[in-house]
């Protein structure tokens, strides 16, 4: 016998003390489920704000971690522990490696303040917090960076190169990426660690000019995670809830083109929105979790054996909570 997984989702849901969040990048059928849904630290603070003791986070392993981090007490399960692809491209030997990286090249440890975007692994947050640094998010990034400048140090960047050099572009500050030729320490206000999101990197220049020949007038909104010549391109720049707001402040015949992940595109508004790509830029492991995916994830909890539960040690929780509650301090 077939299972109407909405129909028991919802069951479990009234039943059970758990709450079900559900990033923007999510497909569909997911987000429509979710009790509350938003970008990845927004979803962090609701959940702790949350009465409920049980978490489902339909999203990325860091996000998870960002619970356990903010909210140690919560018991957070994911339907799948899907590892966002630039969250793996730095782990703490990595983190180490750039750092010594950096000191052979003429600045010390002690002159740097480390910087990681919230896409990141709770050690690398955890590492991050050890040195004195802090989170940031797409939306902040620019504040963050400016704050931390104050301290006289250089900036190191993780994971996301891109964020980081448009972000110094916007600020007009010297920035390289750790390791590439022609990357002075000693030179640059911002080092960036060389990883990326594979999504964000579909958007191209090409794609751009193709939209504004297609359409004249045309507005380009893109994420500040693609590649520095499409932000330089672009009309706006803008963190997930950021793109949301803009696009739907546009006149409604106002045609508009978004770089970034297809799932948020296609939900903004039904009409003169466009994906910047021709391609579809659909984030493989944000999509890797199903309505079955959701419902067996409910159902372990009541029948007492609860699937995929996220676990973050205590040292980690610790400095990453740090790093996370240095950024909350910046107004």
């Amino acid at each position: 016998m077939s299972i109407d997984y909405r129909a028991e989702i919802e069951r479990l849901k009234k039943e059970l003390p758990v709450t079900v969040v559900a990033h923007y990048y999510q497909r569909d059928e997911v987000f429509e489920m979710a009790d509350i849904t938003g970008d990845s630290l927004e979803l962090a603070r609701k959940c702790k704000a949350d009465d409920n003791p049980w978490v489902v986070f339909c999203g990325v392993g860091f996000m998870g971690q960002s619970v356990k981090v903010i909210a140690p007490e919560k018991r957070v399960l994911m339907p799948k522990v899907a590892c966002c692809a630039m969250a793996r491209m730095i782990d703490s030997s990595y983190y180490e490696e750039t750092v010594e990286t950096i000191e052979k090249g003429g600045v010390s440890r002690e002159d740097l303040l480390p910087i990681t975007y919230i896409n990141s692994d709770a050690t690398v947050k955890a590492k991050v917090g050890k040195m004195g640094g802090l989170v940031c998010t797409s939306s902040n990034a620019v504040r963050i960076i400016e704050k931390g400048l104050e301290s006289g140090k250089k900036i190191l960047f993780v994971p996301d190169r891109c964020l980081g050099q448009n972000v110094a572009n916007m600020m007009g500050l010297k920035s390289c990426v750790v390791g590439e030729e022609g990357c002075d320490p000693k030179e640059a206000d911002v080092l960036c660690f060389n990883g990326f999101c594979s999504v964000h990197q579909l958007f191209t220049v090409d794609d751009v000019n193709f939209y504004r020949r297609k359409y004249p007038g045309i507005k380009i909104a893109v994420h500040p995670e693609c590649d520095p010549k499409v932000v330089q391109a672009a009309d706006f720049v803008g963190s997930t809830s950021q793109l949301i707001k803009y696009v739907n402040e546009l006149d409604p015949e106002q045609k508009v083109a978004v770089g970034t992940e297809y799932n948020l595109v296609h939900r903004m508004r039904p009409k003169n929105t466009y994906v910047l790509s021709s391609t579809k830029p659909e984030c493989p492991t944000m999509n890797e979790t199903t309505l079955e995916d959701l419902y067996r994830t409910l159902k372990s909890i009541e029948e007492g054996q609860p699937l995929n539960e996220i676990h973050v040690d205590g040292e980690t929780v610790h400095y990453a909570r740090l790093a996370l509650e240095r950024m909350l301090e910046i107004k």
